[in-house]
């Protein structure tokens, strides 16, 4: 089992006088992509994927044996469930089966856009590079019903230092789709398990500057008690199960942010 190029894995099939004679090694192997987040990215010399050649029928632990030993310090993170593995932007576990046509990905700890021509429901939940105006998203969610007496509100911004540290800016890295997937669904069960009327869920990405706007949890509801349970419990959700992360930016360097308060 190795971590190499799928060029290099072609190459090996033609080993002397042109022929193939390592043809039947190559129909029996194929090469997984594995795509890489936050220190992941990092610790594998910033590359955003890496190959492994597994055999056919191969399972999530082989797939984590070749990543330990080409990148032991990976591996260690992945068995210590500090980096899980997701299959198809769903998380996974060692006997998950694998193959090179499924979309395998390295979440680290979560840090916790979409189109701005989105309408309806989809509006509500969002993952954007652009600021948002927190006053309309109010407004969205106040005007979904005339039964909302209250609207609770949090609003994320990001501040210039942390735990000790100065932080000149920080940016914000996701998981297209999965990351919109997890948002979707936390919504849905605040709806089905709070006395709620609606919620909305915006996240940005990319570099922000200091002060500016990051995430906002807007919920309205009859009363204030739901709303405020309901509120916090999002914003929970998203910081424990959405593939998000923080790098932030300081003078003494970069740092990936593995947890949040």
């Amino acid at each position: 089992m190795s971590i190499y190029s799928q060029s290099q894995a072609v190459n090996q099939a033609y080993l002397q006088d042109d022929k193939f004679i390592n043809l039947k090694y190559i129909k029996r192997c194929c090469v997984i992509t594995v795509r890489l987040f936050g220190m992941t990215k990092m610790m594998a010399g910033n590359q955003a994927a890496l190959s492994l050649n597994l055999a056919n029928g191969s399972r999530v632990k082989d797939l984590i044996s070749g990543l330990e030993a080409g990148y032991p310090a990976i591996g260690e993170l992945i068995q210590k469930k500090k980096v899980l593995v997701s299959v198809n932007q769903e998380i996974a576990h060692e006997e998950t089966a694998i193959s090179d046509r499924d979309e395998i990905a390295l979440l680290p700890p979560f840090a916790g856009g979409c189109p701005s021509d989105q309408s309806g429901d989809e509006m509500l939940v969002r993952v954007q590079r652009e600021d948002f105006s927190v006053d309309a998203e109010i407004n969205r969610v106040r005007g979904k019903s005339k039964r909302i007496g209250g609207i609770s509100t949090f609003l994320g911004i990001a501040r210039d230092r942390s735990k000790g540290r100065e932080v000149d800016s920080i940016t914000f890295e996701h998981y297209e789709g999965m990351a919109q997937t997890k948002l979707r669904e936390i919504r849905e069960r605040a709806l089905k398990d709070f006395d709620i009327i609606e919620v909305s869920i915006l996240h940005r990405y990319g570099e922000i500057g200091i002060g500016d706007n990051i995430v906002l949890i807007v919920v309205g509801a009859e009363h204030r008690a739901e709303a405020f349970r309901a509120c916090q419990w999002t914003i929970s959700e998203l910081k424990r199960i959405t593939p998000i992360w923080k790098l932030e930016h300081t003078p003494e360097g970069e740092v990936w942010v593995e947890e949040h308060p």
